[in-house]
């Protein structure tokens, strides 16, 4: 999974259009407490929710590809638990701004199944370690040994998390 692939062209527009802008600050006198505030303000104005939300939900497919080891040189950073709140994150985050992402959004999806199948090797390689969508609505993900409940590794938290199986 690459980082082409998920984002989408209305967020890398406004990176594409702030570029040049720095580029030119560097040649002058840094700006003052007041003009960087109005060129935050400005920056608001023109800004979307929507735009916001669709970096949110890239950056977390991009860290969740990160710590489920699908990047190279990270095979030694994976954690099962912060794979699982990014997709949580991401299909909460999606519907949102699906309407909104067009054609992106069958890329954002299926790097959101790629990621949903790694979390789902990953548990498994580790005994099925449970991750954030096993905790019930509202609360937190279990922790420490037998904070499952007794519950058999082999059992699928009820979370709606989509996983492929038999």
């Amino acid at each position: 999974m690459t980082d082409e692939s998920v984002i989408p062209e209305q967020p890398e527009e406004v990176v594409e259009a702030e570029a040049p802008a720095s580029a030119a600050d560097e040649d002058q006198a840094p700006l003052t407490e007041e003009e960087m505030r109005a060129a935050y303000e400005a920056e608001l104005k023109s800004l979307r929710v929507e735009d916001l939300v669709a970096q949110t939900v890239v950056s977390l497919l991009n860290l969740g590809a990160r710590k489920a080891g699908l990047l190279p040189g990270t095979e030694d950073e994976t954690d099962p638990l912060q794979v699982g709140i990014a997709i949580e994150g991401i299909r909460r985050l999606l519907p949102l701004i699906e309407p909104a992402l067009g054609e992106n959004a069958a890329s954002i999806k299926d790097a959101l199944a790629q990621l949903q199948v790694s979390f789902t090797k990953l548990t498994a390689d580790q005994g099925g370690a449970p991750g954030p969508a096993a905790a019930p609505e509202g609360g937190s993900p279990p922790s420490g040994p037998g904070a499952d409940g007794g519950q058999e590794p082999e059992q699928k938290p009820a979370s709606g998390l989509w996983t492929p199986g038999p």
